[in-house]
């Protein structure tokens, strides 16, 4: 019987630790930055840090605002003074000239990674914002943020969970739009949650869902025939993604 936790089980003595960041990214609204100014960051891990940013950035050939935005966001996360500014941004220049990551890139985040995951994975998870910020992102920027993460002695699962948990409560718009869900993981982003969270939470996100769209609450606006369509189907969605939650939890299970 499944139980709902994901499929590739972290190691050991990264999984609570990684948990409890997913957890406070979340209440951070999925803000990386947010995240780095209430749980600080080591000061070694700077250089890293924003080198993989520049690296990120340039993965499709051109820098966008939206990636100096982040950078900026993050020199400011972390508090930095103008001399430290001016030495971030030369290691996220360094990041983007490079064609690939050196040999010995972040050797001292992969070598703590091992004893003290807990800055490993505070970078890999702004590496991961820093990927997403078009979106779902393309494969050349989800393959240098999946080697800058090995790079740092981190499996590269953790980026497929970083990046499932924004596509659960970032990405997800229109459901009515969306085929019917036909994975565990698809029905998890219909209803805004991840594969992480219990059957409990995943019902009560379900029942909110349908709430919002169910026609008895429907019927008290002043909604035009489109947009009833939209809400029926939006409907039919999320009582397709918990149908098959239950399954993959439970064949025998009702609600």
């Amino acid at each position: 019987m499944a139980t709902g936790k994901h499929d590739t089980a972290l190691p050991a003595r990264i999984e609570a630790e990684f948990s409890d960041l997913l957890q406070e990214l979340a209440s951070c609204g999925h803000q990386a930055n947010e995240l780095v100014l209430r749980t600080s960051l080591p000061r070694w891990c700077r250089r890293s840090l924003f080198f993989f940013l520049g690296y990120i950035a340039k993965s499709e050939g051109r820098v966008t605002e939206t990636d100096i935005g982040f950078a900026e966001a993050m020199m400011k996360a972390l508090k930095l003074s103008l001399r430290q500014r001016r030495k971030a941004i030369h290691w996220f220049q360094k990041g983007k000239r490079a064609e690939g990551i050196p040999a010995l890139k972040a050797l001292g985040l992969k070598m703590t990674s091992y004893l003290w995951p807990s800055p490993a994975l505070r970078v890999a998870i702004c590496l991961c914002h820093a990927t997403q910020l078009q979106g779902r992102p393309a494969k050349p920027r989800r393959y240098r943020c999946e080697d800058a993460i090995d790079q740092i002695g981190l499996p590269v699962a953790v980026s497929d969970e970083v990046l499932e948990s924004y596509a659960s409560k970032v990405w997800i718009t229109q459901p009515e739009s969306r085929p019917a869900p036909t994975s565990y993981e698809q029905a998890c982003q219909l209803l805004g949650v991840t594969r992480r969270e219990s059957l409990d939470d995943i019902k009560r996100a379900y029942r909110k869902k349908v709430s919002e769209c169910h026609p008895d609450k429907l019927g008290q606006q002043a909604l035009n025939n489109t947009e009833r369509a939209q809400a029926k189907d939006r409907l039919l969605r999320y009582q397709q993604a918990w149908e098959l939650i239950k399954r993959r939890h439970n064949p025998r299970d009702s609600d």
